[in-house]
């Protein structure tokens, strides 16, 4: 069965030429080519840094770039053009001394302020004068005032506390961190932080924390640091020493001490070496006289015989001898 015909006004489309183009629409389409794009380095730009503005996916062999101010090509905003042909740059009606336009597009903005915050309109004319036009944004962070540093007390002893340290800032929108001995401070289990880091506690303080204390508040393109501030810590040698009174009372009992023993072992030592016991009866000693010396002569049940003792005489046996 054959398709069936329309009247004669209107035109008739065979059905293989319908198909065919159906063919064609379903297995080609036609070539894209990739949008240059704009990259911004670095991403988030301090006040007094340099920016650039980097052309990626441009045609190869354009004729020429022109970068202006705002999301439109406006030749009243032009900031300067650059022509392939005679390696010629034009600067535009905004162009401020501090921009620099490269031969591959790429824009340097030198010394950025936050007047330079906004967009950039990259215009790219192709050999074929087609154009191609991406956007780019840049945003300048104002600089991070130097924050200050404050301290509950900045000489304490070791085991007492606690020490608040506060990080002082006028600035809005930015965070803190901590450093110790100019490194990243490690929190102990000692250390405590508030809830937006700007205070930092300390309880009990450590011999261990004594060093130079600072903080760092920084926002999305740049940061300051306090000036060092340090903590002293202070300690005893040895916490269980004894203190000078409790010493001398040592020294003086252990003298009450030995002194009675003392003279209690000369006393021992006298008699006992060559001293005459003092008791309430004298031991029946006789003195004889053998050749002209003096022999004292014990009782039988000790059964022997001694000279006196060096340094004693007759006088000293007075009352315990008998004289024969």
């Amino acid at each position: 069965m054959e398709p069936p015909s329309g009247s004669a006004s209107r035109q008739h489309v065979p059905w293989s030429r319908l198909l065919l183009a159906v063919s064609l629409l379903t297995f080609w389409t036609p070539p894209t080519t990739a949008q240059p794009t704009i990259e911004t380095v670095p991403p988030l730009a301090a006040e007094g840094s340099n920016v650039l503005l980097l052309a990626h996916n441009v045609s190869e062999n354009p004729l020429g770039y022109a970068w202006h101010r705002g999301e439109r090509v406006d030749n009243t905003q032009l900031i300067a053009l650059y022509r392939v042909d005679n390696n010629a740059t034009t600067n535009g009606p905004v162009y401020s001394g501090r921009e620099t336009l490269y031969p591959n597009g790429t824009l340097l903005i030198w010394n950025v302020t936050q007047r330079d915050t906004g967009s950039y309109t990259l215009l790219v004319t192709k050999n074929d004068l087609q154009t191609e036009i991406q956007t780019g944004h840049l945003h300048v962070h104002p600089p991070v005032a130097r924050p200050s540093l404050q301290a509950s007390n900045t000489t304490v002893t070791e085991h007492e506390g606690p020490v608040v340290l506060t990080c002082l800032t006028d600035e809005t929108g930015v965070s803190i961190r901590w450093f110790f001995k100019g490194q990243s401070l490690l929190l102990a289990e000692r250390m405590t932080l508030s809830s937006d880091n700007s205070t930092l506690t300390i309880d009990p303080v450590s011999r261990e924390d004594t060093g130079d204390y600072q903080c760092e508040a920084s926002n999305r393109g740049s940061s300051s640091r306090s000036n060092p501030l340090r903590l002293r810590v202070t300690w005893q040698e040895n916490s269980r020493a004894l203190g000078v009174g409790a010493i001398t009372g040592i020294v003086i009992g252990v003298l009450l001490v030995l002194t009675p023993l003392a003279v209690l072992g000369r006393f021992i030592f006298l008699h006992r070496y060559g001293g005459i016991p003092r008791c309430c009866c004298c031991p029946r000693l006789t003195l004889v006289l053998e050749e002209g010396h003096p022999i004292l002569q014990f009782p039988a049940w000790i059964s022997r015989t001694s000279p006196l003792p060096h340094g004693y005489s007759l006088s000293s046996f007075s009352s315990c001898l008998t004289w024969h």
